[in-house]
This record gives structure tokens, C-alpha cells and sequence, in this order.
């Protein structure tokens, strides 16, 4: 079974040849259109990566903070997360 961290690695190297993807097709003057279709594409994809890494962390490493007691800890970076992905 794949673990998190390969599973982010795929999708982030999946994503680094969209944006070498989109860089080309920039210089080759790409209809304006085509190239926002994909930045959302890639936007869309690091959004995927973030769910990903949210999900492991809150059951992980905020799990264990709450096991070992350090509830303070674990509420400050769940409203943090919070306020980021609402951004």
C-alpha cells in the first residue's frame, strides 16, 4: 500500500510536468483560454496535495497530540489549517 508521502510525491511530480507544460505552451503563444484552463488544472491539483497532507496530519499528528494530552496544541493547528484553506 502506498503511504502518504509517495502518494504526495507522485501527484506534486505529476504537477511539476503541468507547469513545464504550461511554460511551453506560453512560449509557444498558446490561445490565452487553453493556457487558464490548465493553471486551473494545476491549481485544482496542489488543492488535491493540500487534502491529502490535511488529512494525514489531522490523523496523525493531531490525534496524537490529543492522545498525549496537548489539546491546546492540536486546536491551534486545526483553526490554523482552517484559515488557510479558507483563503
Amino acid at each position: 500500500m502506498k503511504t502518504t508521502e509517495q502518494s504526495v510525491m507522485r501527484r506534486l511530480k505529476l504537477i511539476e510536468g503541468q507547469v513545464r507544460g504550461l511554460q511551453k505552451m506560453v512560449e509557444n503563444k498558446t490561445y490565452c483560454i487553453d493556457v487558464i484552463t490548465q493553471t486551473s488544472a494545476v491549481k485544482q491539483a496542489l488543492s488535491n496535495v493540500e487534502d491529502m497532507l490535511l488529512e494525514n496530519h489531522l490523523g496523525s499528528c493531531v490525534i496524537k497530540q490529543l492522545c498525549d494530552g496537548d489539546t491546546n496544541k492540536a486546536k491551534e493547528e486545526i483553526l490554523k489549517v482552517y484559515k488557510l484553506k479558507r483563503k
